[in-house]
């Protein structure tokens, strides 16, 4: 298994992917993600998208989204969105994707890497918290623009 950064050519590989995401997860998929998707692949302002390969094809994808924080001292960023296939799971992609976004953010200057996991999602729970994410008192709150 590899983890890369993601290239255009790559899009049509994670838009079949990022639909599975939004079906599992109950998303909207609204219509403009390739250009989102395009805008993290080029932009490295904005963040990275990875790729993670298993026997030679792309099984799953994070995106990687940064920001900044007082609180944390500068630069942080979020796993905006991690998806391995149905039939990958518990094969250690999903480890090894974090991993490589960690490895991203410390070349990028970042000082936090953020995420976030449905309460009801117990074994991308254990995954995180095996990763080393802790967990805290507040909710994360939303609103659309």
């Amino acid at each position: 298994m590899t983890t890369r950064r993601a290239t255009a050519e790559d899009l049509p590989r994670i838009l079949e992917l990022r639909r599975l995401f939004c079906e599992h997860e109950g998303l909207f998929l609204f219509e403009g993600a390739g250009d989102a998707v395009l805008q993290l692949i080029s932009d490295e302002r904005a963040g990275r998208m990875l790729v993670v390969e298993s026997a030679g094809r792309i099984a799953g994808y994070l995106a990687l989204t940064f920001g900044f924080s007082l609180e944390f001292g500068g630069r942080d960023a979020f796993v905006d969105e991690l998806f391995v296939e149905p039939g990958s799971r518990g094969s250690g992609l999903g480890a090894e994707a974090l991993l490589a976004a960690e490895t991203a953010c410390r070349q990028a200057g970042v000082a936090a890497l953020h995420l976030e996991v449905d309460h009801v999602n117990e074994k991308a729970r254990a995954l995180y918290a095996r990763s080393g994410y802790v967990a805290h008192a507040r909710h994360l709150m939303t609103k659309r623009l």
